[in-house]
């Protein structure tokens, strides 16, 4: 038998990129409109999976809930990794490429 303890596993989805943006500052707006701080709602849906975290005005908890939780912390996770290189490709004067 193989020890694949050592080894590292791949996580690997189809990409809906432009989805899961799109839904994810659809929501925000939507928050944002009723009054709700929407960093804060958005994590307390993503932590707990609970959609009563989300309004919903203009069906923001029903496209939210359209998308697995794991596409919009991928969603998430990939924009900040992409503004963090580019701050360090300013920082350093690098040229980056995509």
């Amino acid at each position: 038998m193989t020890d694949k303890t050592n080894e590292t596993m791949y996580f690997r989805m189809p990409r809906e990129d432009s989805k899961a943006n799109e839904v994810l500052m659809n929501v925000y707006a939507s928050m944002r409109e009723r009054g709700y701080d929407p960093v804060n709602q958005i994590v307390g849906y993503l932590i707990s999976g609970d959609p009563t975290y989300i309004t919903s005005y203009n069906n923001a908890r029903y496209r939210i809930c359209s998308l697995e939780r794991d596409e919009l912390l991928e969603e998430l996770v990939r924009f900040y990794v992409r503004a963090q290189d580019a701050v360090l490709v300013e920082e350093n004067g690098n040229t980056r490429n995509d």
